[in-house]
């Protein structure tokens, strides 16, 4: 429906996830619950290999929180801590269902804004068009979506105090320098290359696909012989499948490989 608060395609084992409430995008309570909800769909669906995280328009992909319903939010939840875990536990399913994800980032990607997008797999941003920061210092509190734990682990501890402490906001290359996306691409573009590389990604053998999400999950911090242990766990679980056997068909057949024959 077009005045559905998240707008979802499906198509060639992609999902496209898209907030609609532009041109904010706001993260409302309606939307996280709705939000959990698409999340497990996806995961529960096999032909889905990959998805995208987007939205609406192009002037923000999100502002984040509506801190209008912060009171009854808490009142919803109980407590603190039960309304933030909710969102804790969306984005660490996102991070850990074993399906890759590709984040937009454009125009205003602040709070919840970023810290969902860092439980993707991908980043994308906006070239020209992007300002990514956690901004809570200037609200006299802190990030609490798991943001200072996720920027930590991703462009490390002195550029996540620089961020936060300063409440700095980050251009799409300035994020690229750092580490924090994975590319950046004209704000024209970025929504197609999104969907360009989730259809890629689709296209991988999805229990190899699944097993290396697994494998490298808090890889920082994961000792070596812990790293080959799952990377091995990931090897028995690719052994005998029939991608496997594709792929070294392929392989000696001098072509490209045709993976996932078995699903949607």
């Amino acid at each position: 429906m077009a005045d559905a608060l998240i707008l979802t395609k499906r198509d060639d084992g992609v999902a496209i996830v898209s907030t609609n409430d532009d041109p904010l995008n706001r993260m409302t309570l309606e939307y996280i619950d709705m939000f959990s909800e698409v999340v497990e769909d996806i995961a529960a669906d096999d032909s889905i290999r990959s998805f995208v995280v987007t939205a609406e328009g192009t002037a923000n992909f999100s502002v984040g929180m509506n801190l209008k319903q912060l009171p009854e939010g808490l009142k919803r939840a109980g407590s603190v801590d039960a309304f933030f875990d909710q969102r804790l536990a969306l984005i660490s399913r996102i991070e850990t269902m074993g399906k890759p994800s590709v984040a937009t980032l454009f125009g205003h990607c602040l709070g919840g804004g970023i810290e969902l997008p860092l439980g993707c797999t991908f980043r994308l941003a906006a070239e020209t068009d992007a300002n990514i920061g956690l901004p809570e210092m200037d609200l006299g509190s802190t990030p609490a979506w798991g943001g200072s734990a996720r920027l930590a682990k991703t462009v490390g501890r002195q550029h996540a105090l620089d961020m936060i402490l300063r409440a700095k906001t980050l251009t799409g290359p300035e994020a690229l320098a750092i580490g924090l996306v994975n590319e950046v691409w004209p704000l024209a573009e970025l929504k197609n290359r999104a969907v360009q590389l989730a259809v890629d990604l689709a296209k991988q053998p999805r229990l190899a696909v699944s097993g290396m999400l697994a494998a490298l999950h808090d890889a920082e911090h994961k000792t070596l012989d812990e790293l080959l242990v799952a990377e091995r766990a990931a090897v028995h679980t690719t052994m005998g499948t029939p991608d496997a056997a594709e792929g070294m068909k392929a392989f000696l057949e001098k072509r490209a490989p045709a993976f996932n024959q078995d699903v949607g």
